[in-house]
């Protein structure tokens, strides 16, 4: 028998966040009385997840905002359901964001101000000085789109082409509740036209109520319940009920919804994961997600062969073996010498144990396996043949490189880890027989380790890039997330490049040239792709997870649907 479903047990406070009298009706494509209960780790904080980037605010906002589409793996994918950006001039770089008819489930429709409001807030123009919060995008023109309100769409210039043109403009809230909410109007219509005229004429009075308002008036606190008005959804579903700790949340249907799919199930909760989320699931709990270890490969086994539907994608991280350009490493024939003599293969089935088959392997440190442009970059980067193959006679080429045998090599991982433990010892296995004699200098505390140096390589764990902006910070000249030193000015222009870049295909090729440049530096041996298990109850179908680490679980929520008993 399964269990009762329930959100927190006694401590959920029913806090009423819809029209309480009656329901309204059911989409005509959910099946009534169908459930899917969601194990989670996450706070919801804000039902604005532009202004709150956070994990679990992007997992809600993709229940309940629709939008153009999304970046998957580096790449856009449109839903032409919310509607479609095209350009319509190169010079000056001009983009149409043109609504198809989506509606908020308060009945009002997106339109211009939505976007225009969206806009704003990308540009800057409701930006917090104090904090320096939304600072202004540098390739948006300061001037205000035009609009086209009756067509729902609005142009806008940009400063120069951007790779991301198409992600530019959203409509993350309601124009008119942040209106009505900040101007004190009543009529949503009247509304909609003062975001319009205030962004239109730069009305810096109007704009600071809206700012204040767009940061702050979606904000969801514990044991404090938002306003209705701030609950209205663009998206499959809506907000029915917030725990009192807001990390137990539970969706119906919207049915204003107008995307190309629609909602199947009558109720969606998401609850906290918790330690014992393995023997929950089947009874409580009918989706989780775990990352694979020792202990629980005995586990997930044993649902496996009740039926149990087992998923495995990447998390938006992967594993790397990365060298600092100094010290031993000072020359780039060392560097060469030491990462030839160790096969990535090796280090992620040490590590991955009994989980090795889901540590994918790559030979990218800025695409991932199984994307568009990973295949492209892998092949053009000329990695298999600088790094990737095993030298014939390590020892030889260390030799050659000029250094002695048994040479030291202070390698720092993350001692918690049990991927990083296991890489570790096939790595000093590996390189011993090559003649190099590698030191532990793991750490309990991986961060404070990492910014203290004193080390030579590192088994890290880092973020797969999706933009050039993140590929800057790890591999630009002046990164300020890198690990290791690799200043190269060639590499700067082909991100500014990629930036700059609105065909796709012409994307790819500029990545292959990036990876190539970070291959030549000989600084870093990809190892695996990181992955997250996704476990799935025999009765619930249709669930497939997104690789990445925004909103994997819950991006294609529309398309599970609860099997008939």
């Amino acid at each position: 028998m399964r269990g009762t479903r329930h959100l927190a047990a006694a401590t959920v406070v029913a806090l009423a966040l819809g029209l309480a009298a009656c329901a309204p009706a059911l989409p005509e494509t959910v099946v009534p009385g169908t459930e899917v209960t969601v194990a989670w780790s996450g706070e919801l904080t804000s039902l604005n997840a532009a202004a709150v980037p956070t994990a679990a605010n992007r997992d809600v906002a993709e229940l309940v905002r629709a939008d153009f589409g999304d970046l998957v793996d580096g790449e856009f994918v449109p839903d032409e359901g919310f509607g479609t950006v095209k350009i319509v001039s190169k010079k000056p770089f001009t983009a149409r964001y043109d609504l198809a008819e989506p509606v908020w489930s308060d009945g009002i429709p997106l339109d211009a101000a939505d976007l225009l409001l969206g806009w704003a807030w990308r540009a800057g123009l409701l930006a917090d000085d104090e904090s320096g919060a939304a600072s202004p995008e540098s390739f948006l023109d300061a001037k205000p789109p035009k609009i086209d309100e009756f067509a729902r769409a609005i142009e806008v210039t940009f400063t120069r082409p951007d790779i991301d043109w198409q992600r530019a403009v959203s409509a993350p809230v309601p124009a008119h509740v942040v209106a009505q909410r900040a101007l004190g109007l009543d009529d949503p219509m009247e509304a909609k036209q003062a975001v319009i005229t205030a962004i239109r004429s730069g009305d810096d009075e109007t704009l600071a109520k809206l700012a204040a308002e767009w940061r702050d008036g979606a904000s969801v606190k514990p044991g404090e319940p938002p306003a209705p008005e701030m609950l209205v959804s663009s998206g499959p579903y809506l907000v029915e009920k917030i725990d009192e700790s807001a990390t137990s949340v539970s969706f119906t249907p919207n049915p204003d919804y107008r995307g190309i799919v629609g909602a199947k199930v009558a109720k969606i909760a998401l609850v906290p994961r918790g330690d014992d989320v393995l023997e929950r699931i089947g009874d409580t709990v009918d989706v989780a997600q775990v990352s694979p270890n020792s202990g629980n490969r005995d586990p997930i086994r044993m649902l496996q062969r009740k039926d149990f539907t087992v998923q495995s994608a990447h998390d938006g991280t992967m594993w790397s073996l990365q060298l600092q350009p100094y010290g031993v490493f000072s020359r780039a024939q060392a560097r060469i010498a030491f990462l030839r003599a160790v096969p990535a293969s090796t280090l992620a089935q040490r590590g991955g144990g009994e989980w090795a088959s889901d540590f994918a392997g790559t030979t990218s440190m800025i695409t991932a396996p199984g994307s568009r442009a990973y295949d492209i970059v892998a092949e053009d980067s000329g990695f298999t043949q600088k790094l990737g193959e095993p030298a014939d006679d390590a020892a030889l080429e260390r030799q050659n490189a000029g250094l002695p045998d048994r040479v030291g090599v202070c390698v720092l991982y993350d001692r918690r880890s049990e991927f990083a433990r296991g890489a570790f010892a096939a790595l000093r296995e590996v390189t011993a027989e090559a003649g190099w004699a590698v030191r532990d200098c793991g750490s309990d505390d991986y961060a404070k380790a990492v910014e203290g140096g004193g080390w030579d390589a590192v088994i890290a764990r880092t973020s797969i890039p999706e933009t050039p902006a993140q590929i800057a910070d790890q591999w630009g000249s002046s990164g300020s997330t890198s690990l290791v030193p690799a200043p190269d000015g060639n590499r700067d222009t082909l991100i500014e490049k990629l930036s700059q870049t609105t065909d796709v295909y012409e994307a790819r090729e500029v990545l292959a040239q990036i990876e190539a440049t970070i291959v030549q530096s000989a600084v870093a041996l990809p190892i695996a792709v990181n992955p997250r298990l996704t476990i799935v109850d025999p009765r619930v179908e249709g669930v497939s997870i997104r690789s990445g680490g925004v909103a994997s679980l819950t991006s294609g929520v529309t398309q599970w649907a609860v099997k008939k008993k």
